[in-house]
């Protein structure tokens, strides 16, 4: 097997996907974000970016181009990334397409790592997190909607490696070092 170069993170939102970017990303590991290609994208069209407007050009890429879409615009930021950095972390894969235009353009040099917590936990976490919190009912119309429109469980089922976050976040972190020792990564 050849030395991981991009670990991506997969999980139901609230699971902690982002906080093991931001562990990796405080590690000088540089990140991107598939919901940065729909931001920029809202940006230019509309001057700013809101949840609806987010939702109009998300959903028009993967009409236009498939539910792997965002893999097929976000696999060149990281090819030209490796050309400078041996390593890159992805976060925001959402669809069993973009897992397959990832496992089909990089093969063995990824590994894919599932963030996984219980439903009450995931909750909790989305209705009281400072940056737009969510309601009981927003939280699970979201879910659904991941699971049902964008094939969202396959990743998480066939992640390379699953870490179950239903504690604290150093116990994360101590879970996420020991497989990113075993995959070379760190």
């Amino acid at each position: 097997m050849q030395k991981t170069a991009v670990v991506v993170f997969v999980g139901m939102p609230g699971a902690g996907k982002s906080s093991c970017v931001s562990y990796l990303e405080a590690k000088s590991i540089p990140s991107v974000y598939f919901g940065g290609i729909v931001v920029k994208e809202t940006v230019r069209r509309y001057g700013k970016t809101s949840e609806e407007h987010e939702k109009i050009v998300r959903e028009e890429f993967r009409e236009k181009e498939g539910l792997g879409a965002l893999a097929k615009r976000i696999i060149p930021e990281i090819d030209e990334l490796l050309k400078t950095n041996s390593r890159v972390v992805a976060d925001g894969l959402y669809s069993w397409s973009e897992y397959k235009e990832f496992k089909n353009h990089f093969g063995d040099k990824v590994c894919f790592i599932a963030i996984a917590a219980p439903r009450n936990v995931r909750h909790e976490r989305l209705a009281n997190r400072p940056e737009r919190p969510l309601t009981d009912q927003e939280i699970s119309t979201r879910e659904y909607a991941e699971i049902e429109n964008l094939e969202k469980g396959g990743p998480i089922a066939n992640a390379d490696y699953t870490i179950v976050n239903e504690t604290t976040a150093e116990e994360l972190m101590t879970k996420l070092d020991k497989i990113l020792q075993r995959i070379s990564f760190i």
